[in-house]
């Protein structure tokens, strides 16, 4: 751990150099991020479509602190602390479920309505100044964009629609079944790595065709002169337009196929979410990145497609591509990366910013880690 505050010029990213490698590992950068950026920002839980039931609901976590976003009797999705108002003690655990009308606490039988309201608590009826009214579960901000549900714990943070402004239009151009999807898969993996780490590995063109052959596959489906790689400074794309003339992906024929895009399509919203369409899927993806350590993340991917149409084989072969092939020679390159940073002989490096071939320029890189340095470093 460093014995000094760690800082970082990063004012002109064609000459200076890049964030130094302890912001990746050091656990005092960690505990800033959690206080200025995890526990201040949005954080994706799902689409609306989870949430199409009374009782259905969804736990987030964000570090030690745990979320219930769940479907209420009243029509409405309801978000509140994942902790008894009695002792603390948690009342779920499972991180997707349906209850009944009641959540029972199992410590003390405190039961609370769907909506956190508390419906019932044994014996309370012996304190004197006991109002059941005052003691439902404590909510949490909750605002949907787009028809994904996001949660906060931070009071003041802005409005997602006014921190992402324009980011519904833009998925809205490539996403036209957005409305109408559910969760077909939901797959957890443990990288040891930095959260920032495996985020910047997404968010630049120029190990696309310099690393490994799957990702030589994914660059065959695009036409990788037209990536574009755009900052909108809380949110941004990455998005290809398709090469001519495919007729399979993912080993798959496209014939009779369908699919919600032929783009590439990629929109990131800061800290750690990222929704996403590979070419030729019908199917949108949800990319999060949570840290668990200063080296240690949980990577979780959800798939949703169009409610009541069969998933295409394209879309299955894509999701078993992305989990199989895609994701471990990414995660390969991550870890190897952790690794690396460790080296005395490294300690910062240099971004490759190319106005010439913005397909390949690291400028999006140097943006969220400008991003996250101003969070830690300068915000009041």
């Amino acid at each position: 751990m460093t014995e000094h505050p760690l800082t970082w010029d990063h004012s002109n990213p064609l000459t200076g150099e890049t964030m130094p490698a302890p912001f990746f590992y050091d656990p005092a950068i960690l505990a800033e991020e959690r206080e200025r950026i995890f526990l201040r920002s949005w954080h994706l839980v799902g689409h609306v479509n989870d949430f199409d039931a009374p009782g259905k609901y969804v736990v987030q976590d964000i570090f030690e602190q745990s979320v219930i976003v769940m479907a209420a009797q009243d029509g409405r999705i309801h978000a509140m602390h994942n902790a008894c108002r009695h002792r603390g003690n948690r009342l779920l655990n499972d991180r997707r479920g349906k209850i009944g009308a009641v959540l029972r606490c199992q410590y003390h039988s405190w039961c609370y309505n769907q909506d956190g309201s508390l419906r019932a608590a044994p014996r309370t009826e012996a304190l004197p100044d006991f109002d059941r009214n005052e003691w439902g579960l404590r909510p949490v901000r909750l605002e949907i964009l787009a028809g994904w549900v996001f949660v906060t714990l931070n009071p003041d943070a802005p409005p997602l629609a006014e921190l992402a402004g324009g980011a519904e239009a833009e998925m809205r151009r490539f996403l036209p079944d957005m409305d109408d999807v559910e969760l077909v898969e939901e797959t957890d993996v443990i990288v040891h790595a930095n959260w920032k780490v495996i985020h910047e590995n997404a968010i630049e063109g120029y190990h696309f065709d310099l690393s490994g052959p799957v990702h030589k596959d994914l660059a065959a489906l695009i036409d990788f002169q037209g990536y574009r790689l755009t900052p909108h400074d809380q949110w941004w794309t990455y998005i290809g337009p398709p090469v001519s003339g495919v007729t399979e992906a993912y080993g798959v024929p496209l014939e009779g196929s369908t699919w919600q895009t032929d783009w590439f399509f990629n929109l990131g919203i800061f800290p750690n979410t990222t929704l996403y369409s590979f070419p030729y899927t019908d199917m949108i993806g949800t990319f999060i990145m949570i840290p668990l350590g200063p080296e240690k993340s949980l990577l979780r991917f959800g798939y949703y497609a169009p409610k009541g149409r069969p998933v295409p084989p394209v879309t299955k072969a894509a999701i078993n591509w992305m989990n199989t092939q895609l994701g471990p020679e990414d995660i390969e390159l991550n870890e190897m990366n952790q690794k690396g940073l460790h080296s005395m002989g490294f300690g910062s490096g240099r971004y490759l910013i190319d106005p010439d071939r913005p397909h390949e320029s690291e400028h999006l890189v140097h943006h969220f880690h400008k991003l996250c340095y101003q969070a830690i470093r300068e915000q009041d």
